[in-house]
């Protein structure tokens, strides 16, 4: 990774390339394995300096989800007012590829499972865990209603699948970084309406 340089750079816009790098290093690696030295030396600053600014590598890491939680959250919360179940399903996955459009390692660090517990990244991480689940389980209970569905059970393994499905797009979209957030979304939504189209002929 080069070396952004940081000489005569406002602190505030110093801050947010350390967050930027550090971002990509805790997605890549997990918080178990990145490397706060690395971190500094791909922003051209030092490690005493990066302790300066933010404290702590958990409290870096929590700066790091703070405002890729809050990108997230924000997103799919725009996407509630969508009116219809599956609309508001596809609106949602919209809005998470828009606020992850070049930035996939935000997901990653979000849900990072190495991170330790407790601590405040770990706090962090899993309030904007919460927002962002309690979101998906409200749209998992309407489109349950919408069928005549009320077993908890079939709520709680359509939740599951949901974030799967979440979870598993954005990791193929890591990998496929020339899609934008319209491909993606069209390619959701095509194979989402062949699958649903199959399951119905087969039924």
């Amino acid at each position: 990774m080069s070396r952004p340089g940081t000489k005569g750079v406002p602190r505030e816009r110093r801050e947010e390339q350390i967050l930027d790098i550090a971002t990509t290093e805790f997605g890549e690696r997990g918080y178990a394995k990145a490397s706060v030295a690395e971190i500094a030396s791909a922003a051209g600053v030092s490690k005493p300096l990066v302790y300066a600014y933010f404290g702590s590598r958990d409290a870096l890491h929590a700066a790091c989800v703070h405002r890729a939680g809050k990108s997230l959250v924000d997103a799919v919360a725009a996407a509630q007012s969508t009116h219809g179940a599956h609309d508001r399903a596809l609106a949602t996955l919209t809005g998470i590829f828009h606020a992850l459009d070049g930035r996939t390692q935000n997901w990653k660090i979000v849900y990072d499972p190495t991170l330790p517990r407790p601590g405040a990244a770990f706090a962090v991480a899993r309030h904007y865990q919460d927002a962002l689940n309690g979101m998906g389980s409200a749209g998992v209970s309407e489109i349950l209603a919408d069928a005549g569905i009320s077993d908890p059970g079939d709520h709680s393994l359509l939740l599951a699948l949901w974030f799967s499905i979440v979870s598993t797009t954005i990791s193929w979209w890591s990998d496929h970084p020339d899609h934008t957030p319209e491909d993606m979304t069209q390619r959701c939504l095509r194979l989402f309406t062949t699958v649903r189209g199959t399951t119905t002929r087969r039924t």
